[in-house]
């Protein structure tokens, strides 16, 4: 379905996803090609430029729709959330090999041999993927793309987390970062989608869009549970239970618990406004301990 913001919408006024012909204008139009972020962490940007405000980010493994490649940037389309900016072209690999693994840890190294006391080549943060190229050995798997990293820090990408909650409690302390979406820095909005995507639920990018588009709203005043949604303008956090927030915010500079009312109270004294929404999942989707 076409769509005119922006964030998801692969059109300019000089170039459009062939996909788009005929529900939006442009000079051309292009089917783009297919590539995969072959980076730990990749910047999707809104210009092509290291200073454009950062949008999101895109971790080693996700597929991506490239339209144009030039100076060093490409402009594509994240798959697996629609969104659209610009990458750095040496992020991307064209025939990188279909994922295996994701990682589950908050963050794993990548060794040139199956050996701690080797200089790690990189990392891997919470939710990247990676192909296997052989079996477990001395405990570390063997990646495509070169090096190791160890087994028990990785599941197979057909396998789902029980409990989202939990996942984004592996990342308490982070720091926060606007746009960003790993364990080195992450927003309200990517701490929700990654910790969602490692039990299989796909979510939107945003919290405007995961507050239009995940579950369904609870009555006002209604109790809540681990595992609900709660919404501000421009900022949301998962309930880690019935009284308390987990989530990634610029008061803490970090992801962090605390009390939902202390939360309401500060957000709304700092401007931030009310409680805009709370959201339940479906029942088969809702954490399991």
């Amino acid at each position: 379905m076409a769509t005119s913001d922006r964030r998801l919408a692969a059109a300019r006024p000089d170039l459009a996803d062939e996909r788009l012909r005929g529900t939006v204008q442009a000079e051309r139009y292009v089917a783009g090609r297919e590539a995969r972020i072959v980076a730990p962490c990749a910047p999707l940007r809104r210009r092509p430029a290291p200073d454009a405000p950062l949008d999101t980010e895109a971790l080693m493994g996700e597929p991506v729709r490239i339209f144009d490649e030039r100076d060093g940037y490409a402009w594509a389309q994240l798959l697996q959330d629609g969104y659209v900016g610009y990458l750095p072209s040496s992020v991307l690999g064209a025939e990188a090999p279909a994922p295996t693994h994701r990682v589950r840890a908050v963050r794993t190294f990548v060794y040139p041999a199956p050996d701690l006391k080797t200089p790690p080549l990189s990392f891997l943060s919470l939710g990247a993927a990676v192909g296997a190229s052989g079996e477990v050995e001395r405990g570390y798997l063997p990646l495509a793309g070169g090096g190791y990293a160890w087994a028990a820090h990785l599941r197979p990408v057909s396998e789902r987390e029980p409990d989202y909650v939990a996942v984004a409690e592996r990342l308490l302390g982070a720091p926060y970062l606007w746009g960003g979406k790993s364990s080195l820095g992450i927003d309200c909005s990517g701490l929700v989608q990654l910790a969602l995507a490692a039990a299989g639920i796909a979510a939107p990018r945003d919290s405007d869009m995961q507050e239009a588009g995940l579950g369904q709203p609870l009555p006002e005043g209604g109790s809540l549970a681990r595992g609900d949604v709660v919404f501000w303008k421009g900022h949301v956090g998962l309930m880690l239970d019935g009284a308390r927030l987990l989530h990634a915010n610029g008061h803490h500079m970090a992801v962090a618990i605390e009390p939902l009312a202390e939360a309401e109270s500060r957000i709304r004294e700092g401007g931030g406004g009310p409680v805009t929404m709370r959201r339940r999942l479906p029942e088969h989707q809702r954490p399991r301990g």
